[in-house]
């Protein structure tokens, strides 16, 4: 795959990168990045950019490992589900089955009934 060579600004930083991804893509989450940064150092005159790429990485990763757990969370409930629609499955085929020897038994009931008459 072809890497794009692009340009961006990060809290007043110009930086080149190549990436695989679109240049739009990069550019927005470059901006993303630079609006979280910038009122990091809006609401704190005192922190280095240094400081404030630190605090945005750890919110990043935060919001990454919360977003895992949630992932992980859901797809254990549809290992659930489908285990538990597998099992309702089996059972109706046991009472389908059940169904189907129960009508064979009252056939066989009522033909012998019929012969006793």
């Amino acid at each position: 795959m072809a890497f794009n060579k692009i340009k961006l600004n990060v809290a007043g930083t110009s930086y080149v990168i190549n990436s695989q991804d679109s240049e739009e893509h990069v550019l927005s989450l470059a901006n993303t990045l630079d609006e979280d940064m910038r009122r990091i150092l809006e609401k704190s005159p005192s922190a280095s950019i240094t400081a404030a790429a630190v605090i945005c990485a750890l919110t990043y990763l935060d919001k990454l490992d919360k977003s895992d757990s949630s992932a992980d969370n859901m797809r254990r409930q549809v290992r659930q589900y489908l285990e538990d629609a597998n099992n309702a499955r089996m059972e109706a085929e046991k009472v389908k089955l059940e169904l189907e020897r129960l009508k064979i038994d009252i056939q066989y009931l009522k033909n012998q009934r019929g012969n006793n008459d």
